[in-house]
């Protein structure tokens, strides 16, 4: 019994919850999930080593792809879905690959997570160069399927990260690098939904958000390259672009509403008393990054 993997090991803590009140259960799990961030702080390194990678290939064209089987696949794919309203980047800047295909975000897909041949057809399938940065996500870290997209990740000189919440994850001898969040067992044993997957969350933010932040996306902590679709985000930009350039909401909606809500160049607008288009200029030369931009000049 002592090669059972942490996760899948019973939680003394929780050997009562069944016959609990529905407070000492809610009690119970919220006691658990505040072990996540104190476990996450002990890879603050690896995470960071992990940003500069994805960053770097950003800046080089390449994209970001996460790989995983369950709640492991649909946390990718979560994650991925929100960079383009969050940061304006393409659908194919950042892509999340669920084992199984998308009817797998609803229904469990029987042996998708142990097929080498299901993880080799969609590695083929995302033509994924030396510029690109593959991270497979599996919270044992043994799934046959994350760990072949490893393999073939490395064949083509590929990138390679691992996500695992297990210390002797099989994945880690094909990862350039490992993020490995050791959250112990579950409330509900074997239930890697819960800690296991509120940790994946929390680092696969940690990747987007600093790699994002590394190729400038953001200003301050300003989302200075948030896609204004609806109402709130167009509410948002305004107050954004009002907040940075020290004028009032009107004056800043007004600039927004003339260039199609594109921020960064509003702001280039009203700090440099420019056109559009100077604006535009500007950032392609400091490579899209605004404070670079504030501090230069057409000339």
């Amino acid at each position: 019994m002592d090669d059972i993997i942490n996760t899948e090991k019973t939680n003394p803590d929780t050997v009562n919850i069944d016959i609990s009140s529905s407070v000492e259960i809610a009690e119970m799990i919220n006691n658990e999930d505040m072990k996540i961030a104190r476990e996450i702080s002990k890879s603050l390194e690896d995470i960071a080593r992990a940003i500069d990678v994805i960053s770097n290939n950003f800046l080089k064209g390449g994209r970001l792809f996460y790989f995983g089987a369950g709640t492991s696949g649909r946390l990718g794919v979560l994650d991925a879905s929100e960079c383009p309203p969050t940061f304006s980047t393409s659908q194919e800047m950042v892509q999340g690959i669920i084992a199984g295909g998308d009817k797998a975000l609803r229904y469990a897909i029987e042996g998708a997570e142990d097929s080498t041949e299901l993880a080799r057809e969609d590695f083929n399938n995302h033509n994924i160069t030396s510029n690109d940065t593959v991270v497979s996500i599996s919270a044992s870290g043994n799934a046959n399927y994350v760990v072949e997209i490893l393999k073939q990740a490395r064949e083509k000189q590929v990138k390679t990260i691992a996500l695992t919440c297990n210390p002797n994850a099989k994945m880690k001898e094909y990862a350039d690098i490992t993020i490995c969040i050791e959250t112990g067992s579950e409330v509900i044993t074997g239930s890697t939904r819960m800690k296991a997957g509120s940790a994946q969350k929390m680092v696969l933010n940690m990747l987007t958000t600093g790699a994002m932040i590394k190729i400038g996306k953001v200003y301050k902590n300003f989302m200075v390259d948030v896609k204004p679709t609806n109402i709130k985000l167009k509410n948002r930009a305004v107050r954004i672009v009002a907040e940075i350039t020290n004028v009032d909401y009107y004056t800043a909606e007004n600039i927004l509403l003339n260039n199609n809500f594109h921020i960064k160049e509003a702001v280039l607008q009203i700090k440099n008393n420019i056109s559009f288009q100077e604006a535009e200029l500007l950032l392609q030369k400091n490579n899209g990054i605004l404070r670079k931009a504030l501090n230069k000049s057409l000339n």
